[in-house]
């Protein structure tokens, strides 16, 4: 069903964790899913099994925007490519961060449950966290 070790473990450390956190109408769930190339977020009431409200590197609104996930061609060796990559990747989510956080408010949300899905917070996932924050979520 999974491809390797590092998913079955993810999808370990996200059970485990779904069974401790819930979201409710007046305390939704932020969930967070991290791919090679974008993040995603989605802020669920688990009550009404809906998603509220939803937003990606690939939204509309940051569509446009230079998100700058790819490689850059001209650097001539390979970790420096892959640490500017990695760079962009952060500040992309720290976009999405803001992004679901001014959506969550025009919504009346202010208060959610942070669920990192498996996924350890660091990198992308804390630096999202932390912009939600920033923007006036609170979790």
């Amino acid at each position: 069903m999974f491809d390797n070790d590092k998913t079955i473990n993810r999808k370990r450390r996200q059970e485990r964790v779904r069974d401790r956190v819930r979201g409710t109408d007046a305390r939704p769930r932020l969930c967070v899913f991290r791919s090679a190339k974008h993040i995603y977020v989605q802020v669920i009431s688990d009550e009404a099994g809906k998603t509220l409200v939803s937003a990606s590197t690939m939204s509309e609104e940051l569509k446009n925007a230079s998100l700058g996930t790819s490689a850059n061609p001209a650097a001539p060796d390979q970790r420096e490519r892959t640490s500017v990559t990695k760079a962009k990747k952060v500040d992309a989510a720290k976009k999405v961060g803001a992004l679901v956080a001014k959506r969550c408010l025009e919504n009346s949300i202010s208060q959610v449950v942070f669920d990192r899905n498996g996924f350890l917070y660091h990198g992308r996932i804390r630096a999202l966290a932390d912009a939600a924050r920033e923007a006036g979520l609170k979790f």
